[in-house]
C-alpha cells in the first residue's frame, strides 16, 4: 500500500512539474551521476571513438537506452560518460562535448549529417514499427508523459475522444510533426559504416543479448558477456516498470512487438497509410496489415 501511494505521488509530481524545472532537475541529475561515476568507477578499456550518437524517433525505448548507456558497466569498458543535449538547452556547438555518448537525438538523417562531428565517431539509430509507435504515443500522451511541448494540449484532445477517434487524431498530429518522415529519412539514406540501424524489436526481443553485443561493438565498446548479462537484467522491462511504479500508464506500458494489431482497424490503417505513406511499413520490413478479423 505504501509503495502504491508513493508511486501515485511520483506520477502526480511528474504530471504537474513545469517542463523548465524538470529540465533543470535532470541536468543536475545527469551532472551528479557523471561525477559519481568518474570518481568511483575505474576504466579498464577505452573506446576508440570520440563520440557515440544515439539517434531515434520518439517511442523507441529512448529512456531504456539512456539507462543502459549510463550504467557504470558501460563506462568501465568505454571511458565515455553520457550527455543529453536537451538538458543543456542545446548549448554545445558540436551538440555534445568529446568523450561522451550523446543521448536521444530525435533528428532526421539530414539534420544528423549536418551537425559538426569529430573525425572518429559512431552512431546508431533505433527504429520501430511505426504503428506500434502510434499506439505507444497514444497511451503515453493520454496518460503519463511529462508536460513538455504540446503534450497537455494533445492530452486534452485525446481524453475527450473515444480511442479510435483519438488514434486518428494522433496519426495526423504525428505526421504534421514529421515523425514518419524522420523515420523514412534514416531508412532510405545510403549505407554508412559509422551508422548502424537497430530495431527496437531486436533490442527488446529474445535475442537481446546478441543484438546489444553487436551494437556495443559497433560503438567500439566490448563488454564481457557476464557483465553484459548483468547489465541487461538490471534494465529488463519488468524491473523498469517496478522501479518506476509504472502500472499500466508508464513509458514502459507495453514493450511487445505487434501491439498495434489490438488497436488498429481498417479505418485507422487507411489513415495511417495516408499520413505515413503506404510503403513505409514495407520499406522498414514490418508485416503488412491483413485487415480486421471477422
Amino acid at each position: 500500500m505504501a509503495q502504491t501511494m508513493l508511486n501515485r505521488a511520483l506520477m502526480y509530481t511528474k504530471q504537474h512539474t513545469p517542463n523548465d524545472l524538470r529540465v533543470r532537475f535532470r541536468r543536475v541529475q545527469q551532472e551528479a551521476h557523471n561525477a559519481r561515476i568518474r570518481l568511483t568507477v575505474p576504466v579498464v578499456s577505452r573506446c576508440d571513438y570520440t563520440n557515440i550518437y544515439h539517434c531515434a524517433v520518439r517511442k523507441t525505448a529512448s529512456q531504456w537506452v539512456k539507462s543502459v548507456m549510463s550504467d557504470p558497466i558501460v563506462y568501465r569498458h568505454s571511458g565515455l560518460l553520457t550527455y543529453d543535449p536537451r538538458f543543456a538547452n542545446w548549448s554545445h556547438p558540436r551538440v555534445s562535448p568529446p568523450d561522451r555518448i550523446a543521448l536521444s537525438l530525435f533528428f532526421s538523417r539530414k539534420r544528423f549529417d549536418d551537425i559538426p562531428k569529430p573525425e572518429r565517431y559512431r552512431a546508431f539509430f533505433v527504429m520501430r514499427d511505426p504503428r506500434d509507435m502510434v499506439v505507444s504515443s497514444y497511451f503515453s500522451t493520454k496518460d503519463s508523459h511529462g508536460p513538455m511541448g504540446d503534450v497537455l494540449e494533445v492530452r486534452k484532445v485525446l481524453r475527450e475522444k473515444p480511442k479510435k477517434e483519438g488514434l486518428l487524431f494522433l496519426i495526423e498530429d504525428l505526421a504534421k510533426k514529421g515523425r514518419f518522415n524522420a523515420l523514412r529519412s534514416w531508412v532510405l539514406a545510403p549505407e554508412d559504416e559509422a551508422v548502424r540501424l537497430v530495431r527496437y524489436e531486436d533490442l527488446t526481443g529474445p535475442d537481446q543479448l546478441e543484438e546489444m553485443d553487436r551494437l556495443l561493438r559497433h560503438c567500439g565498446i566490448a563488454v564481457p558477456r557476464p557483465e553484459l548479462e548483468t547489465l541487461l537484467n538490471r534494465y529488463s522491462f519488468s524491473r523498469m516498470n517496478d522501479r518506476k511504479g509504472a502500472g499500466t500508464v508508464s513509458h514502459y506500458r507495453k514493450g511487445e512487438a505487434g501491439d498495434w494489431r489490438n488497436h488498429f482497424d481498417d479505418d485507422i490503417q487507411a489513415a495511417f497509410d495516408k499520413a505515413a505513406g503506404s510503403k513505409l511499413v514495407e520499406r522498414l520490413g514490418y508485416p503488412a496489415y491483413q485487415g480486421t478479423p471477422d
